[in-house]
């Protein structure tokens, strides 16, 4: 027996394919929001941890700001600090300094020469004296520029011929002279050794420590 099946199968078929159709769609569609969903989630995470991070990297540079002004400030007192620190050191070495410049001019003066006036601002020293020759004169000149650890530069500023006392019976010309000398300082002496070098170098911090 046939059978015939007088239904519009074409129709049908045609119908069912269309459904499956937008039925794949629509769930493809569920599955691209539901996709969409967790990226857009994971990326809201993602920017809230950096927010974070941000903000603690903010805040760790709002502190290490504070310390660097707090450093400078430190670096500021410390410098303040050893200022007046060698302010104070300057003092005691200077107090010292007439004692040498007195005991280098009694050692380096030579017989003849009789000094009447040492005068001292700062390093400058004004000397005045009496001599009985100008080679008395020159060599106490020699003696300060060449032999002295303290003192230095000798200039001679004036030098005249003075009259001998009346009553000497051998009547000869005396010379009154002035000296301008320099003094040197302490750390100035130490400045020096350190920047010679050799044996000739060490002579000045020698004679220096044999003048103290």
């Amino acid at each position: 027996m046939i059978l015939i099946n007088l239904l519009p199968h074409r129709e049908e078929r045609r119908k069912r394919r269309k459904q499956a159709f937008f039925a794949g769609l629509f769930l493809s569609a569920l599955i691209g929001a539901a996709l969409a969903g967790v990226g857009y989630l994971a990326l809201m995470e993602m920017m809230g941890t950096q927010q974070s991070r941000n903000e603690f990297l903010q805040t760790e540079i709002r502190r290490l700001e504070m310390q660097i002004k707090d450093i400078a400030s430190l670096k500021g007192e410390i410098e303040a600090l050893k200022a007046r620190q060698k302010v104070v050191e300057d003092f005691q070495i200077d107090r010292n300094m007439p004692v040498h410049m007195l005991n280098e001019l009694a050692a380096r003066t030579p017989e003849g020469v009789y000094l009447t006036l040492v005068k001292q601002e700062g390093q400058a020293v004004l000397v005045s004296g009496i001599a009985q020759t100008n080679e008395r004169v020159s060599e106490f000149l020699r003696n300060t520029a060449y032999n002295s650890a303290w003192l230095e530069r000798p200039e001679l500023v004036e030098i005249k011929v003075t009259a001998a006392t009346p009553n000497a019976r051998d009547q000869k010309r005396l010379f009154d002279f002035s000296v301008r000398l320099t003094l040197k300082r302490p750390q100035d002496l130490e400045a020096a050794a350190a920047a010679a070098s050799g044996p000739a170098g060490a002579l000045v911090p020698a004679r220096a420590a044999s003048a103290s």
